[in-house]
Order: structure tokens, then C-alpha cells, then sequence
């Protein structure tokens, strides 16, 4: 995976000196927030593959943290303070050490001074800030924050946060109690949880979109376009690391090589409301995800995925017990619904 040229990656944890450092052709900047914590001089951060190194007594890097909680951001400084404020104060709860990232993808309005004046005003959460210049896509900015995540359970919501985030239990819980590897929300399987409905053409649309996706990859989910999602990471890396579409249609895909490896998905109805703003045009997107999904099938002809599905099966294996593929929901319901 090539990175932009320049990719500046910003941490917040403690009052102490700015860092910086060079490394994979990228310039970091590492400020830190809250109380001071040792920082080797040697630091190298190659955010594209989440790779760090840092020498020992470094607290930066160290699997401490019980969630990470990853935001991908293009042209958001509209709402991304009132998204952040309430990301900030759910996570400031936990008795749990967590983490919050914001992936900048490319954006052109003040999407990144927004972030970093939210993240001034944590408590607690450890915050940091993804930036490069192009933009890349969502499923490319996804990719980065979930790679770049150091805790051993990470979530990715929507900017706009139509899934609200105190639903977050929902889609964790069930992998930090060891059932599931990936869990994600559903506005399919209990649409009475759904306050405020998109325009009728985008949810009509939606839902089209989701049975060709179901005809097309013998997906056996309702909704694989919500953007609320958890992994375990340690046996989600190697399909996230894989993944090829920077589009709309990425989730499609992460969910496809899941299955395709056996790891243990569940779909859980959440609460979800729609907000105007919404980067997806169902006239300019729609041939775009369509063709997300052929390529889908064709890398998967092709083996792309292949190393990925035996490396995140080899993983389960030494983790868990027989691979589960589930709907939260009653199977004559599931049967009936479109």
C-alpha cells in the first residue's frame, strides 16, 4: 500500500516537548497531553501499516489500552467538534484505558484544527490525529486508523455519528467477552430503531444495494453498509491489511474475507439516525460500489486474498472455538426480510 507523500500524524497525550521524527519518507509530529510518560528519542511510525519502534521504557506502543475508537473525517469541521465532544465524554467514562483516532482524509476546510481543539479538552482518552494530504478514500481511512490502533479491540464509527456511540457495548461487548472476532451494527434487522429515516430514494436505494451484495458474495447479512463496526484485531490485521477498496465499498469487503476465513461475525441490530451531509450520491456512487463489488469477486478468484484468509485463520485457531456467522436476529424474521 503506497502512502501520500506527506502524511502528518499527530498524538496528544501529555505535557511535554514536541517530537519529531522521520520515517518511511514520512514527517510525524508526536505531541503529548495530560501526564508526562517516558519517550525514547528513537521513534519511527510508518502510519500505514501501524508500524511503530520505539526502545524499551517507551510507554507509546504498548497493548495498555482497552478500546481505540476510529473516526475517519473528510471536509467535517461542520459537525466534527459536536462528534468529538461526545465521542470525548463516553470515553473519559471508562475506568478502562482507551484511545480516540481521528483519520483526516485529505480534507480541505479545518477538519484537523477541529480535532485538535476537541482533543485539548480530554480528560483522560489518549487522542491522536491522522493526516496526509490526498484524499483517499473512506475504506482508505479506515484502514489507517484500524492499523494504526493499539488497543486489541477497535471500533470505527461515522463522523456524523448516526449510530450513537453510547451503542458501543453493542458491537463490543460480545468480542471482549471472547464470542465474535467482528460485530457490526445493523439498521436492517430492526428498522424500529431507527429515529430518523434517510429520503426515501436513498434507503429504497440502500436497500437494493444490500440484496445484490447478498446475491453477489453469498454474504448472509442485511446490512453490511453501516458505519458502526468492531474487530479483534489480532485476527482481523491480516484482512484489513489486505483489503483493496478505498471506496464506499469497503466494508463490503472486510466483511467478504472475514466470512471467507471463518472468523466469528456477528450482525446486531443498533439505534441509527440519518443526518444530512452524508459524502455518498446515490447517482455518482452507486456504479462505483457496484463495481467495488465485482472487483471483489474477481480478487477473489484471482487468490489476492488468500495469504490474508489463512493467515486470520491460523490466528482464530489459536484463539477461539468453531467459527460462528450470525445475525442478531430470530431466523423466520431474517427469512422474511429485505
Amino acid at each position: 500500500m503506497m502512502l501520500p507523500p506527506l502524511l502528518l500524524a499527530k498524538y496528544y497525550h501529555a505535557d511535554a516537548p514536541r517530537l519529531k521524527s522521520r520515517a518511511a519518507g514520512c514527517l510525524c509530529y508526536i505531541a503529548l497531553r495530560k501526564k508526562p510518560r517516558p519517550i525514547s528519542r528513537s521513534f519511527k511510525i510508518r502510519v500505514g501499516r501501524a508500524s511503530r519502534t520505539q526502545k524499551e521504557g517507551s510507554s507509546i506502543g504498548k497493548m495498555s489500552l482497552a478500546l481505540s475508537v476510529v473516526i475517519p473525517a473528510y471536509n467535517e469541521a461542520a459537525r466534527l467538534d459536536k462528534t468529538l465532544e461526545q465521542v470525548i465524554a463516553y470515553l473519559d467514562e471508562f475506568e478502562e484505558e482507551t484511545e480516540l483516532i481521528v483519520v483526516d482524509d485529505g480534507s480541505q476546510d479545518r477538519t484537523a484544527a477541529v480535532a485538535e481543539d476537541a482533543f485539548a479538552r480530554a480528560r483522560r482518552v489518549e487522542a491522536r490525529l491522522i493526516r496526509y494530504e490526498q484524499n483517499r478514500g473512506k475504506g482508505y481511512a479506515v484502514r489507517t486508523g484500524l492499523l494504526a490502533a493499539r488497543a486489541p479491540v477497535a471500533l470505527f464509527s461515522d463522523a456524523d455519528l448516526s449510530t450513537p456511540i453510547a451503542e458501543t457495548p453493542k458491537v463490543v461487548a460480545p468480542i471482549r467477552n471472547g464470542d465474535y472476532d467482528l460485530v457490526f451494527g445493523s439498521r436492517a434487522l430492526d428498522r424500529r430503531l431507527i429515529g430518523v429515516h434517510q429520503p426515501w430514494r436513498r434507503e429504497q436505494g440502500g436497500r437494493l444495494f444490500n440484496l445484490i451484495v447478498r446475491l453477489a458474495t453469498g454474504l448472509p447479512f442485511w446490512d453490511t453498509q453501516c458505519g458502526f463496526k468492531a474487530f479483534r484485531l489480532s485476527v482481523c490485521r491480516p484482512i484489513i491489511e489486505a483489503a483493496t477498496v478505498d471506496r464506499f465499498g469497503f466494508d463490503v469487503e472486510l466483511l467478504f474475507v472475514a466470512h471467507r476465513a471463518g472468523l466469528r461475525l456477528l450482525e446486531r441490530a443498533v439505534r441509527w439516525d440519518h443526518n444530512e451531509g452524508s459524502k455518498v450520491s446515490v447517482a455518482r456512487d452507486s456504479l462505483r460500489m457496484l463495481n467495488e463489488v465485482r472487483a471483489i469477486r474477481r480478487n477473489a478468484r484471482l487468490g489476492v486474498y488468500d495469504e490474508a484468509i489463512a493467515r486470520a485463520r491460523k490466528q482464530a485457531a489459536s484463539e477461539t472455538l468453531a467459527p460462528q456467522t450470525l445475525s442478531d436476529v430470530p431466523e423466520e424474521i431474517g427469512s422474511r426480510r429485505l
